[in-house]
C-alpha cells in the first residue's frame, strides 16, 4: 500500500512519482519495442476492464479495434523513429465489447527501447461530434430537398401563370360594361402579374448562386409591403383584411429582396389563415431602430400562441399549431431562415386569443 505523501517527504524522490502514476486519472502507460505494455496504471484497468495480467501479457494490438490497427502500427513506427506522437486517436475494445476512442500523446526513449504515454478517454467528445455530424448532414439533405422543392415548384407553377396571363391578354375589356367585373378581372390579372415576377426572381436567383441570400441592397419597406398587399389584394378583401403600416422611424433595411418579400407574403397570409372567428383580422406593421439595430415588427390580433408549450417549436419544419386546411408547417420555418441566414434574428410574443408580434432583427 502506498503511503500518503506528507510535508516532511522529498517531492522529488521515487515515492512522489511513484504516486503521481498511480492516482492519475489520465491512462499512463509504458510500452516496449516489442509491442506489450510493459507497466500500465490504474486507470488504463478500470477504462478497458482487464486486469494487470491481461493487459501486459497480450500484445497491445489486441486491445485495439481491428479498423484501427494498421493506422496504429504506423503511428507506433513513428515513435520508434524517434518522432514524438501528439494527439494521436484511435479505438479500443474493452473486455465487455465497448469502444472507447482514445487521445495519445506518446514519446519513445530509443536507449531503453520503451516508448511513454499519455491517453485520454475522448469517447464522449466522438459520441458528440458523431451526433453532430450526422444533424449537420440530415440538415444539409433538408436544406437540399427544400431548395430543389423551391426551385421545382417556382419553375412548373410558371407554366400555368403564363397562360392565365395569356388568357387576360384575350380579353377585350372594352366590351365589359359591369364596373365590378372590370374590378375583379384587373385585380386577378394584377395578382397574376405579381405571381409571375415573384416566381421569376426566385428562379433567377436560385441559379445565379446556391441561394437567395447572396445579394444584399437598401430596400424601402413600403414599397416592398405594396408588392405584396398587390399579390395578396384578393386574399385581403376577401377577408376583409386590414394592413396598418407605419415606417417613418426606419423606413429603409438593408437586406435580401426576395427574402423580405416572403417574410412579409407569409407572415400577412398566415394572419389572415389564423384569424380569430369573431373579429376581422387587423395587422399593424411598423419598423424601429433600438439600441443601434434595425427592427421590423408585424402584430396580429389571430389566435395566437401558447408560447410556453410550443416554445423554439415554432419556427420548426413541418410544425402545426392550429387546425387548418391549408397549414402545412412551412411558412414560418422559411421566415425564419431567411432572416437567421442573413444573420438576423427573430422573436415571437403571443398569447393565446390575442394575437402574436414579430419582431424580426436584421443585421446592419
Amino acid at each position: 500500500m502506498i503511503k500518503p505523501v506528507t510535508q516532511n517527504n522529498n517531492p522529488d524522490n521515487a515515492y512522489a512519482f511513484e504516486l503521481f502514476f498511480e492516482i492519475s486519472l489520465d491512462l499512463l502507460c509504458i510500452a516496449g519495442y516489442d509491442g506489450y505494455f510493459k507497466r500500465i496504471n490504474p486507470s488504463v484497468s478500470a477504462l478497458l476492464g482487464y486486469t494487470n495480467e491481461e493487459l501486459l501479457s497480450h500484445p497491445i494490438d489486441d486491445f485495439v479495434y481491428p479498423d484501427d490497427r494498421n493506422v496504429t502500427a504506423k503511428a507506433r513506427e513513428k515513435l520508434t523513429n524517434s518522432n514524438p506522437l501528439l494527439n494521436f486517436e484511435n479505438r479500443y475494445v474493452t473486455k465487455s465489447g465497448e469502444i472507447v476512442w482514445l487521445s495519445w500523446t506518446s514519446l519513445s526513449v530509443e536507449s531503453d527501447k520503451l516508448i511513454f504515454a499519455i491517453a485520454k478517454d475522448i469517447t464522449h467528445k466522438k459520441q458528440l461530434e458523431q451526433e453532430r455530424n450526422a444533424l449537420l448532414a440530415n440538415l444539409t439533405k433538408n436544406n437540399k430537398d427544400l431548395k430543389q422543392l423551391t426551385y421545382t415548384t417556382s419553375h412548373d407553377l410558371r407554366s400555368p401563370v403564363n397562360n392565365l396571363l395569356a388568357i387576360f391578354s384575350f380579353l377585350d375589356l372594352s366590351k365589359i360594361s359591369d364596373e365590378e367585373t372590370l374590378q375583379l378581372i384587373k385585380l386577378l390579372q394584377l395578382g397574376s402579374e405579381g405571381l409571375q415576377q415573384t416566381l421569376n426572381n426566385y428562379i433567377d436567383s436560385l441559379s445565379t448562386k446556391d441561394g437567395l441570400n447572396e445579394k444584399i441592397e437598401p430596400l424601402d419597406l413600403q414599397a416592398s409591403l405594396q408588392i405584396v398587399q398587390q399579390g395578396l389584394s384578393s386574399l385581403l378583401q376577401k377577408a376583409k383584411a386590414t394592413i396598418n403600416s407605419n415606417f417613418t422611424a426606419l423606413p429603409v433595411v438593408s437586406f435580401n429582396k426576395a427574402y423580405l418579400e416572403s417574410i412579409f407574403l407569409n407572415l400577412i397570409s398566415n394572419s389572415i389563415k389564423y384569424a380569430r372567428p369573431d373579429c376581422l383580422p387587423v395587422i399593424t406593421i411598423s419598423s424601429r431602430k433600438v439600441f443601434g439595430v434595425s427592427q421590423l415588427l408585424i402584430t396580429d390580433n389571430g389566435l395566437g400562441f401558447d408560447m410556453e408549450k410550443i416554445k423554439d417549436k415554432i419556427f420548426g419544419l413541418h410544425q402545426k399549431f392550429h387546425h387548418h386546411i391549408d397549414s402545412k408547417g412551412i411558412g414560418l420555418y422559411l421566415v425564419y431562415n431567411h432572416i437567421t441566414s442573413l444573420g438576423g434574428h427573430i422573436e415571437v410574443e403571443s398569447k393565446i386569443n390575442e394575437g402574436t408580434t414579430f419582431i424580426i432583427s436584421f443585421r446592419d
